[in-house]
C-alpha cells in the first residue's frame, strides 16, 4: 500500500471537520512514522498545531499518540485497520535425561551417541512503542495596564491579549502620582511630578487671572450701583 507523502492542509482541514461532525476518519501511516509505517489508525482528536506539531492523535491499536501530517496520508476506501501481533513465544523443550553407561560382562562398549543441543528460534520484537509527548497545556493571555497622559488628562486602560478589559477613562493626577509611586524605575516619577508642576503653575496663572477679572467686574458693578 502506498502510505503517501504525509496529509496536507486541505486534508487536514477536512478530517477537523469530519471530527466536528462526530466521524474518525482512517489513516494510513507514512515511511517517516517508523516501524508502523502502512499500519491503519483513527483520528480522535486535533490537538493546538502552534503548541506542538505533533498535533495529529490517532489511535493505533489499544494506544492513542500524537503525530505530525508528515507521518500520515489518508487511508483510502474500504481499508480496514491492520494491527501486527507479535508471534508466540516457543514453548521450553524439556532437556533429555542423562545417559548412564551400561555395563555388561564380556560385551563390546558401546560408545554413547552424542546429544544434539535443542534449537531455540528467534522471533521477531513486537515494534516498540512511540513515547508520547506531553502536550503543554496553553497559558492565560498576558495582561496589559497602561497609564498614559495627553491634553491635559490621566487616563488608565487595560488589555488582555486582543481582548480590551476596560476602555482608557479619566483618573486624578493624585492617583496617577501614587500609581506611578509603584514602578520603581528611575526617571519615571520624577518625570510625572515634572507634568504636574507644570500643570500647577498654569492653573495658578489662570486662577490669578481670574481673580484679576472678578476683581475688575466687582469694580464695575460697584461703581453702577453708586450711579443710581
Amino acid at each position: 500500500m502506498d502510505a503517501g507523502q504525509g496529509l496536507s492542509t486541505n486534508e487536514v482541514q477536512s478530517i477537523r471537520e469530519a471530527l466536528a461532525a462526530g466521524r474518525k476518519p482512517r489513516v494510513v501511516f507514512t515511511a517517516s512514522a517508523g516501524q508502523i509505517a502502512g499500519q491503519v489508525g483513527q483520528v480522535i482528536e486535533l490537538t493546538d498545531p502552534e503548541v506542538s506539531d505533533e498535533f495529529v492523535v490517532v489511535r493505533f491499536g489499544r494506544d492513542e499518540l500524537p503525530f505530525s501530517p508528515a507521518d500520515l496520508a489518508m487511508a483510502p476506501k474500504g481499508v480496514t485497520r491492520r494491527v501486527v501481533e507479535p508471534k508466540p513465544e516457543p514453548e521450553p523443550q524439556e532437556s533429555p535425561a542423562p545417559v548412564v553407561p551400561e555395563f555388561v560382562l564380556d560385551t563390546p562398549r558401546v560408545p554413547a551417541q552424542r546429544q544434539e543441543e535443542p534449537k531455540v528460534e528467534q522471533t521477531e520484537k513486537p515494534p516498540a512503542r512511540r513515547a508520547v509527548k506531553a502536550v503543554k497545556p496553553k497559558g492565560p493571555a498576558g495582561l496589559t495596564v497602561t497609564l498614559a497622559y495627553a491634553d491635559g488628562e490621566w487616563t488608565v486602560a487595560a488589555q488582555q491579549g486582543t481582548k480590551a478589559l476596560a476602555k482608557p477613562y479619566v483618573v486624578k493626577p493624585a492617583e496617577a502620582l501614587k500609581m506611578v509611586a509603584l514602578v520603581d524605575v528611575p526617571g519615571v516619577q520624577e518625570a510625572v511630578e515634572q507634568i504636574l508642576g507644570t500643570e500647577r503653575a498654569e492653573a495658578e496663572q489662570q486662577a490669578e487671572k481670574l481673580r484679576a477679572e472678578l476683581a475688575e467686574i466687582e469694580a464695575r458693578l460697584a461703581e453702577l450701583r453708586e450711579a443710581r
